[in-house]
C-alpha cells in the first residue's frame, strides 16, 4: 500500500468516527448508481475538501451510494480498489447513516459528485445541497450549491482529479493516481474519440496521472475492462440483482437483469439456476422476470441471449409467443444439464441490437393488454 492509500484509509475511518457523532456533517455522495466514477470521485473529493476545511465547520464525510451488501457488484471497483489497497472496510454505504434523521435534525448538508439531480429517495433533501461536481447535463436545479460546478467532461473523477492536481498535488501518489487514472480510462472507453465520451481535458488529466501511476494506462484499462465484466465469483442471486429494473404498476410489475454471461456458463455454475429466479422473482412480487444474458465469447464476438420466468402458465404461454414473433430474433436454446420448462423459456437472441432498453416498451405494451388477465 503506497502512503497516498493509506491517508486515504486513515482519513476514511475518521469519516466514519465523525459520521456517528452528534454534530452537522457534510455528506458527500455519488449517484444512485454507484458505479465506480461515483465511488471513486465521492472518496477523493472528501478527502481533498477535508484538507481545506474551516475550523468549526462540518466535518466532510463520503457515502457510498448503495447498500454494502451490493459493493461486490461492481466488480471493477471491488478489484480496483483491492489493488491499490483502499480499506473497504473503512467505506461508509448508504444503508449504513440515516440521512433522513440527520436531515430531520437540520444537520444534514450535502455535496453531490457525478449527479446534480437528486434521485427519487433522496429529493426530499434539496434543500440540503451545498456544493455540485459533475459531468452531466446541467438540470438547472440546486441555484443555492456552491461550487457548483457542471462539465460535460467524460468522467466526473475527471473534474476532481484536476482540483486536487491543482489545490493539493501533494496528496496524489502512485495508488490515488491508478485509482483515479483508471476510473477516467473505464469512463471514456480508454480515452477513445470514437466512443465520444472523451474531452481534451480528459486526455489532459489522464496524462498527469499516467506520470505518477504504477501501471501503464494500456494495461490498467484492460484489466479493468475485464474485471467489470468478470461475474465468475457471483451468485445467481448476485448476478440478477447486479444489474436489475423494474416496470408496471403496483399490481402489476415485471423485472429485466442483465447478466454478462452465457445460459450455458451460468447454468453449469449453478443447476439451481431457475430455483433461484424464481426466489428472486417471489422476494420482489413480480409477474414475471427476465434475464438478458450479454456476453462476448474467446473470439471476440458479442451474444445476447434471453431468459424468460413466469410462474403463471397462461401468462408464460402469451409472453413467450409475443416475443417469439418479435424481431428479437429468438431461437430455443437448451443448455446442457439444465431442463427447460413451461414457467421458464431460454433462447438465444439472433438480433443483437435489442438491449434491454428496447426491450422494456415492447413488454410495457404487452403488459397494457393482458394486465387484467395477469395475477397481481
Amino acid at each position: 500500500m503506497t502512503k497516498d492509500v493509506d491517508a486515504l484509509n486513515i482519513y476514511l475511518e475518521q469519516a466514519r468516527v465523525n459520521a456517528a457523532g452528534g454534530d452537522a456533517v457534510a455528506i458527500v455522495i455519488g449517484s444512485e448508481a454507484a458505479d465506480l466514477d461515483s465511488m471513486v470521485s465521492a472518496l477523493l473529493y472528501g478527502l481533498l475538501a477535508s484538507a481545506a476545511v474551516a475550523p468549526g465547520a462540518p466535518p466532510i464525510v463520503p457515502v457510498v451510494n448503495c447498500p454494502r451488501g451490493d459493493f461486490p457488484l461492481r466488480t471493477e471497483a471491488a478489484y480496483l480498489f483491492a489493488a491499490v489497497g483502499v480499506d473497504v472496510n473503512a467505506l461508509l454505504f448508504v444503508d449504513e447513516i440515516d440521512l433522513e434523521a440527520l436531515h430531520r435534525a437540520g444537520r444534514l448538508r450535502l455535496i453531490l459528485v457525478d449527479h446534480n439531480i437528486l434521485s427519487a429517495a433522496h429529493e426530499k433533501f434539496a434543500d440540503a445541497v451545498d456544493a455540485i461536481i459533475d459531468h452531466h447535463p446541467d438540470g438547472g436545479l440546486y441555484a443555492q450549491a456552491q461550487p457548483r460546478r457542471i462539465e460535460p467532461v467524460g468522467s466526473a473523477t475527471t473534474l476532481v482529479a484536476e482540483a486536487m492536481l491543482c489545490e493539493k498535488p501533494a496528496l496524489i501518489g502512485a495508488g490515488l493516481a491508478t485509482l483515479m487514472l483508471g476510473t477516467i480510462l473505464l469512463d471514456t472507453v480508454n480515452l477513445d474519440p470514437a466512443a465520444q465520451r472523451v474531452t481534451a481535458k480528459d486526455r489532459e488529466i489522464a496524462v498527469q496521472l499516467g506520470e505518477a501511476s504504477s501501471l501503464a494506462a494500456g494495461e490498467l484499462f484492460e484489466t479493468l475492462e475485464a474485471e467489470k465484466f468478470n461475474v465468475s465469483a457471483l451468485s445467481t442471486p448476485d448476478l440478477l440483482r447486479k444489474d436489475y429494473k423494474a416496470w408496471g404498476t403496483p399490481s402489476l410489475t415485471y423485472g429485466i437483469s442483465t447478466v454478462m454471461t452465457s445460459i450455458q456458463d451460468w447454468s453449469a455454475k449453478d443447476s439451481s439456476l431457475v430455483a433461484g429466479m424464481e426466489t428472486f422473482l417471489r422476494s420482489r412480487g413480480l409477474a414475471c422476470l427476465l434475464a438478458m444474458m450479454a456476453y462476448t465469447d474467446a473470439g471476440r464476438t458479442f451474444h445476447r441471449e434471453l431468459v424468460v420466468y413466469a410462474p403463471d402458465p397462461l401468462l408464460a404461454a402469451e409472453l413467450a409467443a409475443m416475443l417469439e414473433a418479435s424481431d428479437l430474433g429468438l431461437s430455443r436454446a437448451r443448455p446442457v444439464g439444465l431442463v427447460d420448462s413451461g414457467k421458464v423459456k431460454m433462447y438465444t437472441q439472433l438480433n443483437t441490437s435489442i438491449s434491454r432498453k428496447k426491450l422494456q416498451p415492447l413488454l410495457d405494451c404487452f403488459f397494457s393488454v393482458i394486465k387484467n388477465t395477469c395475477p397481481s
